[in-house]
This record gives structure tokens, C-alpha cells and sequence, in this order.
């Protein structure tokens, strides 16, 4: 494995082998630049040379799908019972009932507090309109959950009880959990048919990663005195497991349920796509294709709501009590929740006695959605020139140089003056001149970077030719982690390239990084803002809150809003949905740089500002680092949701896939997902690990 010099080169080392290999770098770069223009095969990667991947999967699929259709049908036909029935309960009992069984709880878990949140959130579900389709989202959740929390555990309990899968499954759920939900929509489709059903083994499959994973962190984290004692006390390996392990590990086990619950949550309206199933995601999306811009916000704002008190909840109800709570809280809690039930049942029988009003559930609710996009309308019509403007200006200034290069962007109209030869040469002089500085000062490594990041932006990332980037990946990720992940690195590109996708690869990375970059800069500034000022901090954490709960679709419905169907309206939508990790680690990052190391430097003389942009900013690299990770992560996630709207890349290539119900050209596009989020994870995180040790 590479040591923190691959990273950084300190100034005095003498050149090795290495450093010589990252100078040759730049100029194989500009090689394959200038051969591109005399040979097609390195400026775009020849079809003749791709494969049937997509083919052969749909040839196994059909052969495969066949053979466990009657199982499933079978299955089907359970969970569609089972659904059907807790539909048809949770639609019965009168709204009031559930309300006050809601608020017993929530005010036995969290008090005064948590029970003003269920009182709004109800408040605002049925005043909207939304009750009974809330209801069928919570009938999907609650028969989801557990069949992800007993899938979940299993995996996490198999990868600790034998050590040698623990690899093999933590990739799966690195998998699992980077792979685009459109993409195993389709074969879930094939399997299950269009229906409810379909949209609940969705949920359930995308919802079990977060629990297995802690189970498994759980478990490993047991201190080991304590398995220990467990063993000089006399227990089988079965009772170890059961009496001390598992104990031990309930705090993680109980994060996992939440998580899990959350992750079900945030799938159900991408579920409502192959459900067809009168909830709160199915009225999301009829909303979105009927431009109903004011019914989607509204019924988006319900899962968001839902999301936040079943976060609150669950999380109070799993915490760890203080003390001797325990023994007093357990108790309390059983006649809360017998209460709420006997409340439940109360309601019920109501709904039989005559004379109850009938139709409570169907409440309209009293906000007029016309009226809603009637306002939304004219707030867009008023300030269409700023918006316009901010439109351009992204796309003529960070979208289309990226895509394009500074060659084929910069023009007289938008930037006042073209890349002739005379202002070319002088871009190549700027970079070779800060190249050499970085030589000079030691650093080869970033000398290198510095040269091909110029190469990169002047030709854009389209026409960058493919064995280039291949070249400057593998060096990238033999720097920060070593061979292994250079030759990962390497087979992943590979595997794009001879399953035809390039293109669309390409393109995804433009928009991942236009969209990482805008959200480094605003959540950069709203982090440093909220380091720095309490009042602003506590402002900012409801939001942030809010942010993270919303179910993916619903960052679309702003950006449709204010900039129509188009690739910048996904821009908009995926950088609402990444810029939170990037204000959290921001905050997080520079306020647990030590109180003495800022003493020291303010006695030293330092302003606020050379505090800041010397000592806090430097110090907190690697906490700022990972939330880059996150950003990007978050942001390759949302590409396919934001393809919806109209961009041109990988996951358009997915959803396309959806409407034609072709299985391999999904699963094909989501796989490349998977490479492309697993390296880059991998390499951030390497890369955060170096300088956490420099």
C-alpha cells in the first residue's frame, strides 16, 4: 500500500521511480490528445470492439425467470393478501384514534416535544388530503421493514459468525447499496408483475443493506473482555451469542431498524413506479406527469413528514436509557403501547356503530392545490430573468466546459473572447508555469495532476480520449491505495468500455462533478457559516433534517418548479439532494479542530480569516475530504431519479431501459453505477486516511 508520501511529496526527497512515473503521466496524456485527431479508435472506443453484455444477460434472465416464476407467482399472491388486509385495517379505524394512539406514544418516547411533532404532522397529513393514501405507505413500510430487518440480520449475522465471508458480503452490500433501484425494478417486474407487490419487494430489497451492515458493525465492536467472561462463565458458542453478544450489540441493532426504516421510507415512491398502488409515491408521480407541480409538492411533504416522526420515534423508543431507567421505562412503555392499542381498537369498533360519520377518511382536506400552482406559476413568471440568468450562467460557465473543454466552450458571445492560438498558448503556459512550481517546491505527484486536470478541462471530458482516462485513473489509484485498487479502477473502465456505455459514463461524470462542485462551494460556505455562529447552526440543522428525509423524487419537484424539463433542472435536483454531507462535514470538520491549536494562532497574531483559511481549513482536510465522499456518492445516486427529468447520461440509459422492460440494459448501466461509486468511495477514503496520518 501506498504511505502518505504517494499523496504528498515532502519538499528535500529525492525523485524515485514513482515520481518519475507520475511526469511521464501528462505527457502520455498529451500523446493520446494528439493521436486522437490521426486515429478514430483512441478518440471514441470502437463499437466493433464492445460485447453483448446486455444480451447476455437478458438470454440468462430467460432462461432463469421461467424457472422460479411459479414461486414467486405463489409468493405474490401472499403478500398481496397480507397487504391488502393491513391496507384494509389501517383504512378503517377512524384518523382520530390513529392520532391519539400516535400522540400516547410519542409523548411516552419523547415528551412534550415529540408529541407537538405528531400532533403537526397528523394535523398536516389530513388537512392535505392525504390520509388514507398515508396509510397505504404505512402498510407497505410496516410489512417491508420486517422482511428487510430478518434479511438484514441474517446477512450481518452469517458475515460475523464466518469470518471469511465477511468480505465477500460487505462488497454486496456495497453493491447493493450503490446499485440504481430503476435498474432490479425491471427484473422484479418480470418476476412479480405490474402491482403492489412488485413495489413492496422493492422496498424491501433496497432496505436491507443499512440493517445487515449493523448487525455486523454491532457485533464486531463487542469488547472482547466481554466475550471473555462469557467463555470463562461456561456458555456453548450459542449462548455466547445469544446472552453476551447480542446483548451487547442492541445499540446497533437498534440503528439498524431505524435506518432501515428510513431506507423503506425513501424507496416507497420509486416503488409507486411498478406498483400502481393508490398511496402517498403513486400521487407523487401522477402529479409530476400531470405537471401538477402543487399535488406533488404537497404529497412529497407527506413522506417527508412521516419520515421525520417515524425517525423521532423509532430513535426514542431504541435509545439506550440512562441509569436505572430501564427497569421503570420498559414497563411504561407497554402501557403506552397497550393503551394506544386498546385506543386503535376503540376506533374500530366505532366505525361498525351506527350513526359514526361515515367517510372520515376521505376527507378532502381544505388546501386547494390550483391555487398552489397558480402561485408557484406566477413566483416563476415574476422572476424568470434571475432565473434564467442562474441557468445560463451555470451552463455557459461550468456545465459546458466540462462537457465541451474551454476549446469548444469559450466563445465571444458568453465569454467575451475565443481560444485562439495566442490565448491557447497561454493557458499552456499558466499551467506548465504552476506545474513547475509544484516540482520545484517537491511535489511531483501534484505537478502531475495539475498538468492533466489542463489537459482535461481544455478538451472537455466527452472527447478526452479513453485510453487517457484509463491511464490517469489507474494513477490516481495506484497513488492513493496501491494495485489493488488501481487494477479494480482499471477493469471497472474496461468493463464500460466493452459493454458499449462509455458515453453515457462519461457524461454522468461531468454532471456528478458539476454538481459535486457547486455543493462543495454553497455547503462549504453554510458549514463554515455554522461553525463559526450557534444561532445559525440551529438554524440550519432542521433543514438539514428535512433534506435528508425526503424521498429523492421530491427534489424534483422544485427544480421542475423554476427550470422546466431539462439537464439543468436534474443538475438542480441532484445538487439539492448531495449538498447536505457537504455542510455536515464542513460544521463537523472545523468545529473539532482543538480550542488550543486556534488560541495558539491567535496569539500568534492571526485574523479571523488567516485563522480560518491557514489553520482550521488545512487541520479539518480530512473530515472535509469524506464529505466530499459523501457528496459524490449521494450525487451518483440521484443520477438516475434526475434522469427523469431529462438528462443525457447513464442513468437515462436505465430509465430508458425501465420502459422497455429490458432487463440487461438496466442491469448492464447499473452495474457500471456500481464500479463507478465503489472506486471513487474507495479512493476518497484512501486518499482521507493519508492525510489524517500526515
Amino acid at each position: 500500500m501506498a504511505g502518505p508520501d504517494a499523496v504528498m511529496n515532502l519538499p528535500g526527497k529525492p525523485f524515485s521511480f514513482a515520481d518519475l512515473g507520475a511526469l511521464a503521466v501528462p505527457a502520455a496524456v498529451l500523446a493520446c490528445i494528439a493521436a486522437s485527431a490521426q486515429w478514430s479508435w483512441i478518440a471514441a472506443f470502437p463499437q466493433d470492439w464492445t460485447l453483448p453484455i446486455a444480451g447476455a444477460i437478458n438470454a440468462a434472465l430467460g432462461w432463469i425467470i421461467p424457472a422460479i416464476l411459479p414461486v414467486t407467482a405463489a409468493l405474490s399472491r401472499a403478500l398481496a393478501a397480507i397487504l391488502t388486509a393491513l391496507v384494509l385495517v389501517l383504512q378503517f379505524i377512524p384518523w382520530p384514534a390513529t392520532a391519539i394512539a400516535l400522540m400516547m406514544v410519542g409523548l411516552r418516547a419523547g415528551g412534550p416535544r415529540l408529541l407537538g411533532l405528531c400532533v403537526v404532522a397528523v394535523a398536516y397529513v389530513v388537512l392535505a388530503g392525504f390520509w388514507r393514501q398515508s396509510m397505504a405507505t404505512v402498510a407497505l413500510v410496516l410489512l417491508a421493514v420486517p422482511m428487510s430487518v430478518l434479511g438484514g440480520f441474517v446477512l450481518g449475522l452469517g458475515a460475523y459468525l464466518v469470518p471469511r465471508l465477511r468480505r465477500p458480503v460487505e462488497a454486496l452490500f456495497d453493491f447493493m447499496q450503490t446499485f440504481p433501484a430503476f435498474a432490479y425494478l425491471i427484473p422484479l417486474l418480470l418476476l412479480f408483475g405490474f402491482g403492489p407487490v412488485a413495489g413492496l419487494v422493492a422496498t424491501a430489497v433496497y432496505a436491507i443493506p443499512p440493517m445487515a451492515r449493523c448487525v455486523l458493525s454491532g457485533l464486531t465492536q463487542v469488547p472482547r473482555e466481554l466475550v471473555e467472561v462469557g467463555e470463562m462463565a461456561g456458555c456453548t458458542p450459542a449462548q455466547r451469542l445469544f446472552w453476551v453478544e447480542l446483548p451487547a450489540a442492541r445499540p446497533m441493532v437498534m440503528v439498524g431498524i431505524n435506518q432501515t426504516t428510513m431506507a423503506a421510507l425513501s424507496m416507497v415512491i420509486t416503488a409507486s413506479i411498478i406498483g400502481g398502488f393508490d398511496d402517498i409515491g403513486w400521487a407523487v408521480l401522477s402529479g409530476l406527469r400531470q405537471a401538477d407541480l402543487g399535488k406533488s409538492l404537497l404529497s412529497g411533504l407527506v413522506i417527508v413528514v412521516i419520515s421525520i416522526v417515524v425517525d423521532r420515534l423509532t430513535a426514542s423508543l431504541f435509545a439506550e436509557p440512562r441509569g436505572n431507567a430501564t427497569r421503570r421505562r420498559l414497563p411504561a412503555m407497554r402501557k403506552v403501547l397497550a393503551g394506544a392499542a386498546i385506543v386503535l381498537a376503540a376506533g374500530a369498533l366505532l366505525r361498525l356503530a351506527p350513526g359514526f360519520p361515515q367517510g372520515l377518511n376521505q376527507m378532502a382536506g381544505i388546501i386547494d392545490f390550483g391555487l398552489l400552482n397558480r402561485a408557484l406559476l406566477g413566483f416563476v413568471g415574476r422572476y424568470s430573468g434571475v432565473l434564467d440568468a442562474i441557468k445560463s450562467g451555470v451552463l455557459y460557465y461550468l456545465v459546458l466546459p466540462l462537457r465541451l473543454g474551454l476549446a469548444g466552450a469559450v466563445l465571444p458571445t458568453t465569454w467575451g473572447f475565443a481560444m485562439t492560438p495566442a490565448i491557447t498558448s497561454a493557458y499552456a503556459l499558466l499551467a506548465t508555469a504552476l506545474a513547475a512550481r509544484q516540482l520545484a517546491k517537491g511535489g511531483p505527484g501534484k505537478a502531475a495532476a495539475t498538468l492533466c486536470v489542463a489537459m482535461l478541462l481544455y478538451v472537455g471530458m466527452v472527447a478526452f480520449p479513453w485510453p487517457a482516462a484509463i491511464l490517469v485513473t489507474a494513477w490516481a489509484a495506484w497513488r492513493v491505495s496501491g494495485p489493488k485498487l488501481a487494477l479494480l479502477a482499471t477493469a471497472s473502465l474496461a468493463f464500460v468500455l466493452i459493454s458499449g456505455l462509455w458515453v453515457p459514463f462519461v457524461k454522468s461524470l461531468y454532471l456528478v462533478g458539476v454538481s459535486v462542485v457547486l455543493c462543495a462551494f454553497i455547503g462549504g460556505l453554510l458549514g463554515l457559516l455554522a461553525a463559526h455562529n450557534n444561532w445559525f447552526s440551529a438554524m440550519l440543522r432542521p433543514l438539514n433534517d428535512a433534506l435528508q428525509t425526503m424521498p429523492q423524487f421530491v427534489f424534483l419537484i422544485p427544480a421542475l418548479m423554476f427550470f422546466k424539463v431539462g439537464e439543468f433542472a436534474g443538475l438542480i435536483a441532484i445538487s439539492l439532494y448531495a449538498v447536505v454531507p457537504a455542510i455536515r462535514y464542513t460544521e463537523a470538520g472545523l468545529r473539532n479542530v482543538s480550542p488550543a491549536i486556534l488560541e495558539t494562532a491567535r496569539q500568534l497574531g492571526c485574523t479571523p480569516t488567516q485563522s480560518n483559511l491557514f489553520v482550521q481549513i488545512p487541520l479539518a482536510r480530512p473530515a472535509l475530504l469524506l464529505g466530499l465522499n459523501q457528496t459524490v456518492m449521494a450525487a451518483i445516486t440521484m443520477l438516475p431519479i434526475a434522469a427523469t427529468v431529462g438528462t443525457s447520461e447513464l442513468g437515462q440509459q436505465i430509465y430508458i431501459s425501465l420502459g422497455k422492460a429490458d432487463a440487461g440494459m438496466g442491469i448492464t448501466a447499473g452495474i457500471v453505477f456500481c464500479l463507478t461509486a465503489i472506486n471513487l468511495d474507495r479512493m476518497l477514503r484512501a486518499a482521507a486516511g493519508h492525510l489524517r496520518s500526515i
